[in-house]
């Protein structure tokens, strides 16, 4: 409105636009209420209302029409009385279509928010979180490894009648899933409950509460969750300790997960090479294949007792091809794209799952699931750690000659599957910095720095360096002023036929490299910077391009995987 209270053409309240249609006995949506109201004469307005409430005066009769001219060739119709009334046009099917097509939107609009609000209010609330020190965001732009625990905790709905019900909760099936900072390949490696290993001192946080829980050396992995009241965070520290690579988040699931997200993607197919009846997991199923959801997915993650060996390890190689099929299952059949079907996706997954508080909302999940979704299938593998059986054949140890290669390459992203690589010019640039003349190790000068979080790296390495490798001009320049994920020398021009001898001795990758722009002083030394990469002197850091023989393995696009 105006200074002196009169509507201005642009200005009016959205409620007029719904306006009563006598044609059709309802109110309908008037988009532009000026372009309208030029189809209603002043006979057609309601009269005023008077302020003291008057009867309204009667209008008076209309008159007849006055000389019409008759359209050519067409004859005049007899006509009475006429009003002096514009006939009013008729709406045409397509203007009242597109009133009532507004008017549905318009309140689509506004009770899908409503919807979508309650929605994400429900499955925010489905989502149980664990403090477990720390609160990486969601997506980071390098590489990310997700900790995914399955537990054998027995007690909730759902969960009764499952062996042990006093149980409470270990790590029963563990994957650190790596994923390369290119989101090109993936690796998901499992590790074996039984295996024996050292569990670190570990903090819990609960309701504001620390409790400092001691380490154990010696004992299961499974026990990393759960004995002494070692939560996830627990686990956690346990896993980057015996692969040495950093977490950035954690998902776990109970018995429930495998039941309630199988059937919300509509069953998952599995294959078995031979007929399986094991009383223990309750599995029952013949040769060949299968589309299996509920009680009966749960029963095939379980079993051991029917397949191979009948070992733990047996029992992973199931999982994996559980796992396999059912992100193939995601991904072709329109589950991420069907409204109906993400909808039971996601309630069922956020009642099930427990993750960090970095990744405690539905958004941030979603966020962390839409980044790791950009691996194509086909370069995603599944690999089992490395391990001998133990003396008492029962638990088994780490195959160090196996897995320290293995980890090697997840921890520098080498794919265990044929990939294109991106920027392939950089990689042969990188590749180049090591082709060509090596000084002589005796005219290696070079400053050791300790940046990789390891007590004593650099001396360890001058000593190494010295005794060993005969580079006597190598000194210990102390620690880094900042510890790094990657190790690093840098150097001059003048000064690349000693870098390419150190890196030769080291196992150093053209990427470790950082070559200047200016020539060096004669004497001067180069800095090489020990990274969270440094296993110790003497140990390559440069992964290696295959993956060491005849280790568990199963890829992510294989569906001739069957259990035998």
């Amino acid at each position: 409105m105006d200074a002196q209270g009169h509507g201005r053409a642009d200005d009016f309240d959205p409620a007029d636009q719904w306006v009563f249609d006598p044609n059709t006995g309802s109110y309908e949506l008037r988009l532009n209420p000026a372009e309208d109201s030029a189809d209603i004469t002043p006979e057609d307005r309601p009269a005023p209302r008077s302020r003291s409430r008057r009867r309204a005066e009667p209008e008076p009769p209309p008159t007849p029409s006055r000389g019409r001219r008759r359209a050519a060739g067409k004859p005049e119709k007899p006509t009475g009385p006429t009003s002096r009334r514009k006939p009013k046009p008729k709406k045409s099917k397509a203007k009242k279509a597109l009133y009532w097509t507004s008017g549905t939107l318009a309140f689509i609009l506004v009770g899908g928010s409503v919807a979508a609000y309650l929605v994400y209010q429900h499955l925010n609330n489905n989502i149980k979180k664990y403090d477990v020190g720390e609160n990486n965001a969601a997506v980071s732009d390098g590489p990310m490894n997700i900790l995914v625990i399955g537990t054998d905790k027995r007690d909730g709905k759902g969960n009764e009648g499952y062996g042990d019900a006093g149980s409470v909760g270990h790590a029963d099936t563990t994957l650190l899933f790596h994923v390369s900072a290119d989101r090109t390949n993936a690796t998901a490696l499992s590790i074996p409950r039984d295996m024996i290993t050292d569990i670190p001192q570990c903090t819990t946080r609960k309701d504001g509460t620390k409790k400092i829980i001691r380490g154990e050396e010696g004992v299961r992995f499974n026990t990393s969750l759960g004995q002494e009241g070692r939560d996830p965070s627990c686990t956690w520290d346990t896993v980057e300790k015996i692969t040495g690579l950093q977490i950035n988040h954690f998902l776990m699931a109970d018995f429930n997960a495998v039941k309630t997200l199988s059937s919300a993607v509509g069953g998952v197919e599995v294959c078995l090479g031979k007929d399986i009846d094991d009383p223990k997991s309750h599995l029952k199923l013949s040769k060949g294949r299968h589309t299996i959801e509920g009680e009966q997915a749960l029963a095939f993650v379980r079993t051991r007792h029917s397949v191979g060996f009948e070992s733990d390890l047996d029992r992973i190689k199931l999982q994996q091809q559980f796992l396999s099929s059912m992100m193939r299952k995601m991904k072709s059949s329109g589950t991420l794209t069907s409204p109906s079907k993400m909808w039971n996706l996601a309630n069922s997954a956020t009642k099930a799952l427990a993750v960090d508080t970095g990744i405690g909302t539905v958004n941030k999940l979603k966020d962390l699931a839409l980044n790791l979704s950009k691996v194509d299938l086909k370069n995603v593998t599944f690999v089992t750690v490395p391990v001998v059986d133990n003396t008492d054949g029962a638990t088994v140890l780490l195959d160090k000659a196996k897995a320290e290669p293995l980890f090697s390459m997840v921890q520098q992203d080498v794919s265990l599957t044929e990939v294109k690589k991106k920027e392939k010019a950089d990689k042969a640039k990188e590749a180049a910095r090591l082709k060509g003349p090596k000084a002589d190790p005796a005219n290696v000068r070079v400053k050791v720095l300790n940046g990789s979080g390891k007590m004593g790296a650099a001396q360890e390495t001058v000593d190494w360096m010295q005794n060993t490798e005969g580079m006597l001009r190598s000194s210990n320049g102390g620690n880094a002023s900042a510890n790094l994920k990657k190790t690093t020398l840098e150097y001059a021009p003048n000064q690349a036929d000693q870098a390419r001898r150190l890196a030769d001795s080291m196992g150093l990758p053209g990427s470790a490299l950082k070559e200047g722009t200016k020539d060096a002083a004669p004497m001067a030394e180069m800095t090489l910077t020990l990274g969270a990469d440094f296993k110790g002197a003497g140990t390559p850091i440069t992964a290696p391009a295959k993956a060491p023989k005849d280790i568990q393995r199963v890829e992510a696009d294989d569906k001739s995987v069957c259990a035998k």
